[in-house]
């Protein structure tokens, strides 16, 4: 009766007017500190090697450590928010994150700011897909794709101004700086998703589903930490091998675990859905596009032209801002026209800036650069708001939480794996390339003109791996006419 009588609060509560820009900015500083967390380390990792008189392979643990607790909790956002309301678990995560982010700042040594920098990356893990799924849950359905038009925006203005934001702070201030700034910005989060967030829950689950919770943890850390750390310790390292069979048995089981169970962790059923699938995928390989650039550029920018980690910041911030800006214009752009088309040309664009990165020169200019990056960025975002929108706009609201959290996880993955790939083959193309300029006499422009042309073949490697993309667009399928029509009868929260 208990139970009964809380559902139809909620359901109340839901269906009372909801004031959207509020909301929206709740959900967007949560993700958009999250994704800055993920960036504003990368600059600091020298910078913490003096400070702490630590090696690098200790240092990047704190980077590391981060990427691999963020990946590994993704997957236990849809049942911890059905248990405790996504309300209650995005305002949790949110102050966990805040006082983890007080912690990294007081750390005395790298061991302890590598343990904290863990718990930081486990509670933006959380947040991520729980700010996802509130965007699908209050927010009515006819202005759900402006939502993620902005909450798409904040993935990308993150990382955009990241490193520079970064540079700065330390550059006029400490490290430390990186870490305090979340601290008035993450309470006052708080504040806009206590006041001007809905709380709901459509349903308590019937069970706490703890092999599914551990057989997932263990998958997702043994596997993310054999794509991060396989390069160093040798593909073919007894190491990598038995992390890489053990993760991938710790799947298996967690798999099994989920199709056999009444109330799993995550509800693969999902998958069932074809035009979550079809998106799902291609959004993974178009991530592994994005995350080589954002590899293999300031590699080239820095080590082979001179520029300085601000410097190459700087370069390279008109090509994000411009698919910041191309973010918040297309969801308009998706009502009118849908996501195939919006998708097609996104792709095109992709390739088309995409692929004369693959020419470049040691002398080429940062126009040069920014030109086809820009492109690039412009395509990157026609996909990425259509893709994520036309997949989970179709999963019952029953389940959204749960197709969020393993779209979040299997994009971490991916990532993962083609910043894995990516980091590898620039080492051996590039050692090829050397030895063959070797023979030739290249002279002092040996490791730049090897550097070059092995950033050239892994950009030739990417223009061909997001041209993949373009038969999951045409798999896409399209809604039907009393699916449209229901479309708009449903504009409220509750669905």
């Amino acid at each position: 009766m208990e139970n009964t009588n809380l559902t139809n609060t909620e359901e109340q509560q839901t269906q009372k007017p909801v004031k959207l820009v509020p909301i929206i900015i709740a959900i967007f500083m949560g993700n958009f500190l999250s994704l800055l967390n993920s960036n504003t380390i990368n600059i600091a990792l020298p910078v913490l090697q003096k400070e702490f008189a630590s090696d690098l392979s200790v240092v990047q643990w704190a980077l590391t450590g981060f990427m691999l607790a963020l990946g590994t909790f993704a997957p236990t956002a849809g049942y911890f928010a059905e248990r405790f309301s996504y309300k209650r678990l995005y305002m949790f995560a949110l102050l966990g994150m805040t006082v983890a982010s007080v912690l990294c700042a007081l750390s005395w040594n790298v061991p302890v700011l590598i343990a904290f920098r863990i718990v930081q990356g486990a509670f933006c893990g959380i947040m991520v897909p729980a700010s996802m799924t509130m965007i699908f849950q209050t927010i009515p359905r006819h202005q759900q794709s402006a939502a993620m038009s902005i909450w798409i925006a904040a993935s990308i203005v993150a990382p955009a101004i990241g490193p520079s934001f970064a540079g700065w702070l330390i550059q006029h201030g400490s490290w430390k700086w990186l870490f305090w700034t979340n601290v008035p910005l993450g309470l006052l989060a708080i504040v806009f998703a206590f006041f001007f967030i809905p709380y709901y829950r459509l349903k308590v689950p019937k069970g706490f589903d703890l092999w599914g919770l551990l057989t997932v943890i263990a998958a997702s850390s043994l596997l993310l930490i054999t794509l991060s750390q396989g390069a160093g310790w040798g593909w073919g390292s007894a190491s990598t091998l038995i992390c890489l069979g053990s993760g991938l048995l710790a799947l298996a089981l967690f798999l099994w675990r989920e199709l056999s169970i009444e109330s799993p962790l995550l509800q693969l059923k999902v998958f069932l859905n074809r035009r979550f699938t079809s998106t799902l995928l291609l959004l993974c390989i178009v991530m592994i596009n994005f995350f080589s650039g954002m590899l293999l550029v300031p590699v080239f920018l820095q080590n082979v032209q001179g520029h300085s980690p601000l410097d190459t910041g700087i370069i390279l911030l008109p090509s994000t801002l411009a698919m910041a800006i191309m973010s918040l214009i297309v969801g308009g752009l998706y009502k009118v026209v849908g996501p195939k088309p919006l998708l097609f040309v996104g792709v095109l664009l992709m390739i088309a800036g995409n692929l004369p990165l693959a020419w470049l020169q040691i002398d080429s200019s940062s126009a040069y650069t920014l030109l086809w990056m820009t492109i690039r960025s412009i395509g990157l975002a026609l996909v990425l708001m259509p893709a994520t929108t036309a997949g989970m706009e179709e999963i019952s609201r029953e389940y959204i939480g749960h197709a969020s959290s393993i779209q979040n996880w299997l994009r971490n993955v991916f990532v993962s794996f083609g910043v894995a790939l990516f980091t590898t083959l620039l080492s051996s193309r590039t050692a090829d390339h050397a030895a063959r300029l070797t023979n030739e006499d290249a002279g002092p422009l040996l490791a730049h003109l090897s550097t070059t042309m092995g950033i050239n073949d892994l950009n030739l490697l990417s223009t061909l791996i997001v041209v993949l993309a373009l038969p999951f667009i045409f798999a896409i399928p399209s809604k039907r006419k009393k699916e449209r029509a229901m479309d708009g009868a449903l504009s409220d929260p509750v669905r």
